[in-house]
């Protein structure tokens, strides 16, 4: 049997390693149009292995981080990747944020995330001595990772298994030849009996091609981080994170210590003007038309544009952006952060405008669609494999 697997980023390479490792006699092939591995969201993410905290228990998100995060940490020791419980706290800065605050310690309990502990704001400043708030819920195995570092592990144990990895490989077209799938770059035509679409921020366009026409777009929104300047960087000793809003599966404004030492402060959430449009002067103009003709982008405009509005404010206004931050580390000034590399979340939106938040897998016949997977999909991937490969 000849499996093909679209994407290598590190769900798809954590899918194809499963499929070469599980299935003797498969030919299991990686197909990417870019010249390496997690050249998209796997590299320009946080880096944090996510213990599942917010996402509602029973929710696929839930069942598969709480058994993702235990099949990492034990890969990262088996390969000898850097792996690091800094621990995380999410911080209640008033009253207010209490009530949501008793909401995420709900579910993170029903999840069975370990060693949770409700901090009152004296305990907060024992473990983030530069954090304010008047309460904190402590997670202390949330972890830090080096995801692509990951990704390009998972490769090799595919092609170890006797797998391929194509890169520069771009799929532009999928036809159906009887109960298999033809998959086309503009210079060849590979064809296998089952296929795995795991394109991230083109995974909507790959799975119309596979005839998956059914499910949500991608509205792609850029995550624009700072970083604090090395002498800073005492400031944080692991992750500092708020009470996100239950509206949007965005975090907000937060710290991610890294594992190279540094931490960086953010990400924002604003409308990307290309699919990969990492920059601000990143524009592609039929990206940009096909979000904007949309109709549930429009229906989430109208919805949401005063918190669009803000999210532009701090993207244009750098102090907007630090006073954010300065919510939870007082102490921070503008002259404490440099600009970091940004990321781009492939977002799904339903025609009416919702926000996808759990994982959405589809199947067109021979052709399985991983159709939404954000955060905590990399924390996720070993756990998304096993669920992909049983079911397919």
């Amino acid at each position: 049997m000849r499996i093909g697997v679209v994407g290598a980023g590190i769900l798809g390479l954590a899918i194809a390693r499963r499929l070469a490792a599980t299935r003797p006699g498969a030919q299991v092939t990686v197909l990417d149009k870019e010249a390496r591995v997690a050249a998209h969201q796997t590299g320009h993410n946080s880096g944090v292995a996510h213990a599942g905290l917010y996402y509602a228990p029973g929710s696929l998100k839930a069942t598969l981080c709480r058994r993702g995060i235990g099949l990492l940490k034990d890969y990262c020791a088996e390969k000898g990747l850097p792996y690091e419980e800094c621990g995380k706290v999410v911080v209640a800065r008033d009253a207010a944020e209490l009530g949501p605050l008793d909401e995420i310690e709900r579910r993170a309990t029903a999840n069975g995330v370990p060693g949770l502990r409700r901090l009152t704001g004296a305990e907060l400043r024992e473990i983030e001595p530069h954090a304010a708030g008047v309460a904190a819920l402590h997670s202390p195995t949330t972890a830090i990772v080096d995801y692509p570092a990951v990704a390009r592990a998972f490769a090799a144990d595919v092609t170890a298994a006797g797998g391929e990895v194509r890169l520069g490989f771009e799929v532009v077209r999928l036809g159906r030849a009887g109960d298999r799938v033809r998959v086309g770059s503009p210079d060849e035509e590979l064809v296998f009996d089952r296929l795995i679409v795991c394109a991230g921020l083109q995974s909507d366009r790959v799975a119309r091609l596979a005839g998956d026409a059914s499910g949500p777009a991608i509205v792609p929104f850029r995550g624009e981080y700072y970083r604090l300047v090395p002498s800073r960087t005492d400031l944080v000793r692991g992750l500092i994170y708020p009470v996100p809003d239950p509206r949007y599966p965005f975090l907000g404004v937060h710290f991610t210590r890294r594992v190279d030492g540094g931490v960086d402060v953010g990400p924002n959430a604003v409308l990307a003007l290309a699919r990969e449009g990492y920059r601000r002067r990143d524009v592609r103009p039929a990206d940009l038309w096909e979000t904007l003709t949309f109709p549930g982008f429009r229906h989430l405009a109208r919805r949401h544009w005063r918190t669009g509005a803000k999210e532009l404010y701090g993207s244009a206004v750098k102090r907007a952006f630090v006073a954010q931050a300065r919510g939870f580390v007082p102490e921070l000034t503008a002259d404490d952060v440099v600009a970091a590399p940004a990321g781009v979340r492939a977002q799904a939106v339903d025609p009416d405008g919702s926000l996808v938040d759990d994982f959405r897998i589809g199947r067109a016949g021979p052709v399985v669609t991983v159709r939404n997977a954000p955060s905590p999909a990399a924390t996720s991937s070993l756990a998304i494999a096993e669920h992909v490969t049983d079911a397919l």
